[in-house]
């Protein structure tokens, strides 16, 4: 994740700030720009643009009795709602429409209009069901969930993966549902997983303590929300870079072959455990599971190490043991590692990185960052990723230009802080992960599409995602 500084008084602001606390200044996150702003406030520059996106003459600046006084009011609410963000001043922005719940700080460019999903930004476009805001309590965790699914589409904007919403393809667009259980004894649970780009998150995962609960219930290194977003995209993203862009043969030679029956494998790994001297040849226990659950962890650790080596740049991070001179020991992170071609950059720079944050946790006391050991097959299948990524055409960043070389975003986000520095998958029917389900249902039903190398319980709440936060 970049760090953001506002353009009014270079203090130094985060992704999810709406609010910069030493100039008072309103910020906001610009999609399109790949840049948290400043945002000015409304002004008869503002009502400008509602009038003439209304078709009304600007005569009716200088004389507000051509209209009647309802409909000056109205006009002036919406331009109320108008911003003009110092890195874009040629630009007037609106909030997302789910920032009135504290849900969201992105904004969505005037000129996409008012209608529909028009008012909410790329990463709300993709929500499907969501709980309704009736206590504060769900609507705290509905925010939580909110703001990792944010952190998740930074990244995949970032890396210009093809991003369809359920508007755009119906039947297989990426959406997201975040349910509560339903009330009422024996009553099942709602079961975190994907089905054909529909991905489900239980909110109850946003409760630290039940989250911590589950997380130990089931000896997992790491139980967190933002790995349960990368797990289940990476389901979403086997089906279209892989499954539809004819890439089958050269994922299972790296991750096996998904056709081997995913119901078998899931009692299989609940009967058994994870496979003898797993740590040779997968990432996390719950990727020995089945090769979907293989690529879907696997994905999700490329995209932890791909972000946090973005806040290393971000921060000038350089490693340098001073008892051990072996250069695979020492890392001078000053690149983008979301543009990056060349994957032994990546990783070389990561393990030495990850070797320095594990010792830092451990002298306050606190768990390794990233306990995992990455051995020559799992980089093997870590590269696999990156080259998926890297290598699909490049497409349409969301609510940007076309990424032929730098996007536009990322020239602008570069260009800004030079100037600021200057001035139905969600429902299991049955414990125990039923099996039955899942075979009709594919992985989805599983009890733990994860992302933090947790692995499902039976009947359970499953993993978050390779165990790596």
């Amino acid at each position: 994740m970049r760090l953001f500084k506002c353009q009014s008084c270079a203090q130094r602001v985060y992704f999810d700030n709406t609010l910069c606390e030493r100039c008072g200044h309103r910020l906001g996150y610009l999609p399109d720009v790949g840049l948290v702003s400043a945002l000015e406030p409304p002004g008869e520059a503002a009502l400008r643009v509602v009038l003439e996106a209304a078709g009304l003459p600007r005569a009716v600046l200088e004389d507000r009795g051509l209209l009647p006084a309802d409909d000056i009011a109205l006009l002036f609410a919406e331009a109320g709602e108008i911003w003009q963000p110092l890195v874009r001043p040629d630009r007037r922005y609106r909030f997302c429409e789910n920032a009135a719940l504290g849900l969201c700080n992105w904004l969505v460019p005037v000129e996409q209009g008012t209608a529909g999903a028009a008012r909410r930004c790329p990463a709300c476009r993709h929500n499907n069901r969501m709980p309704e805001a009736r206590d504060s309590v769900t609507l705290s965790r509905w925010r939580r969930l909110e703001l990792a699914k944010h952190h998740l589409f930074y990244s995949l904007v970032r890396l210009r993966l093809p991003l369809v919403n359920r508007d755009e393809d119906p039947q297989g667009g990426l959406a997201f549902d975040f349910l509560p259980d339903p009330s009422g004894p024996g009553r099942p649970r709602v079961m975190t997983g994907h089905l054909e780009g529909l991905v489900t998150i239980a909110l109850r995962e946003a409760d630290d303590a039940e989250r911590e609960r589950m997380r130990a219930a089931m000896g997992e290194p790491y139980r967190t929300l933002l790995g349960h977003f990368r797990h289940e995209v990476g389901h979403y993203f086997w089906d279209r870079l892989v499954r539809d862009a004819g890439r089958l043969e050269d994922c299972r030679a790296v991750f096996g072959d998904e056709r081997a029956s995913y119901a078998e494998a899931l009692r299989h790994y609940y009967a058994k455990g994870p496979l003898p001297f797993w740590q040779d040849r997968f990432v996390s226990a719950y990727a020995t599971m089945h090769p979907w659950e293989d690529f879907a962890e696997t994905w999700a650790h490329y995209l932890h190490i791909v972000d946090t080596l973005d806040t290393a740049n971000a921060y000038g991070l350089e490693v340098h043991p001073r008892n051990d001179s072996r250069p695979e020991w020492h890392a001078t992170i000053a690149f983008d590692p979301y543009r990056e071609a060349d994957f032994d950059r990546v990783i070389d720079n990561w393990l030495p990185l990850s070797s320095a944050v594990n010792s830092l946790n451990r002298s306050m006391g606190q768990p390794d960052l990233y306990p995992f050991i990455l051995s020559p097959t799992v980089i093997g299948k870590l590269r696999f990723i990156h080259h998926l990524v890297q290598d699909h055409p490049r497409t349409r960043g969301v609510g940007g230009p076309a990424a032929d070389g730098m996007p536009d975003g990322d020239a602008a986000a570069a260009a800004a802080d030079g100037k600021a520095a200057d001035g139905k998958a969600g429902i299991v029917p049955g414990g125990e992960g039923d099996a039955a389900a899942g075979e009709a249902a594919g992985r989805a039903a599983a009890p733990g599409d994860g992302a933090d190398g947790q692995a499902g319980a039976a009947g359970g709440d499953g993993p978050s995602s390779g165990g790596a936060a």
